[in-house]
């Protein structure tokens, strides 16, 4: 979002299309002035099909080819485009390379929002805008309202990633949320996905705190969860897509990192806020210094997360909020 919306600060008569999964579409297409051109990502022949049908007969000035999974690329030669953008030779992976004719400039150890600028560097855009500003619906924050009233502080923990390996253990969460609410008074809501994994999960931390909590997971949308998190006063999560959706609503978060790397993947605008263990889990899981891995390393592996300790992320918990 902050690469469409430097654009569109930039070249404010550019239109602008953008090839998106359906799940990510519920959020992101309320984003306005923008053609959202939605595909099932779950068979990649309907998905082609799909995309070759809305862009029938249609061309562009640019591509820009962010993605490095080879899907992705298979897709883009569905996108009739001269100037075809991608990452540099180092950073593209999975053939990527082969499917663009201009690439960004080479960079290393960035963290992935930096790598995409590189795109808009590309285009001679020189400023960056970090903003994000999705409109929600009156609807979602009026749920949220009723979820958090308005001067009650609250945690919110999302306690699931997508990748199982980078979750934190349920007793340690639910130690974290007792340490909240007797240290610092704070309201604490479970939030997660619909699918029967991440409800239990939340229902297993709810069971194992010894202090009221309210579990909501599976029962608030992308809009409903991204107003909820704009009224919460934290996030605790671990590397997964809440993390990034607190950043847009300006909410700090407190990530837990170490199958990867914070510095890389982390929520943008609280990398400082993050428990960050690649560097011990690179040493006792791989045999070797985190310098010595590539940038892009996960290291999910069983018991990775265990190297995140209680304390810690109640001390960072105290520090954030006596920051006020």
């Amino acid at each position: 979002m902050p690469i469409v919306r430097t654009i569109q600060h930039a070249w404010p008569e550019t239109r602008i299309s953008w090839v998106i999964g359906r799940p990510e579409s519920r959020l992101l297409s309320l984003l306005p002035d923008v053609e959202f051109i939605t595909i099932d990502k779950r068979s990649l022949y309907a998905g082609a099909q799909s995309l070759r049908r809305a862009l029938r007969g249609r061309r562009f000035d640019v591509l820009l080819h962010m993605q490095l999974a080879l899907r992705a690329s298979l897709y883009s030669t569905l996108i009739r485009a001269p100037l075809r953008v991608g990452f540099d030779r180092a950073r593209a992976r999975e053939l990527q390379w082969l499917f663009t004719n201009r690439r960004i400039a080479p960079r290393v150890n960035e963290h992935v929002l930096d790598s995409f600028f590189g795109f808009t560097d590309a285009l001679g855009i020189g400023a960056r805008r970090l903003e994000w500003n999705l409109p929600l619906p009156a609807a979602a924050q009026d749920w949220a309202r009723q979820q958090i009233p308005d001067g009650q502080r609250t945690l919110i923990v999302s306690a699931c990633s997508s990748h199982r390996a980078r979750n934190w253990s349920v007793e340690r969460y639910a130690a974290v949320i007792d340490h909240a609410v007797r240290r610092h008074g704070l309201a604490v809501l479970l939030c997660g996905g619909p699918n029967d994994y991440e409800r239990g999960v939340a229902a297993a931390i709810e069971r194992a705190a010894t202090v009221p909590v309210r579990n909501l997971a599976g029962t608030d949308t992308l809009p409903q969860l991204l107003a909820l998190l704009a009224r919460s006063r934290v996030l605790l999560a671990p590397d997964s897509g809440p993390a990034h959706m607190a950043t847009m609503v300006g909410t700090p978060v407190i990530g837990l990192y170490a199958a990867t790397r914070s510095a890389r993947s982390g929520p943008y605008l609280s990398r400082q806020w993050c428990i960050d263990r690649f560097a011990e889990a690179a040493l006792r899981l791989r045999g070797r210094e985190a310098s010595e891995l590539p940038w892009s390393a996960k290291i999910e592996q069983p018991g990775v997360m265990d190297l995140i300790e209680t304390d810690a992320v109640c001390t960072r918990l105290d520090e954030l909020l006596a920051a006020g």
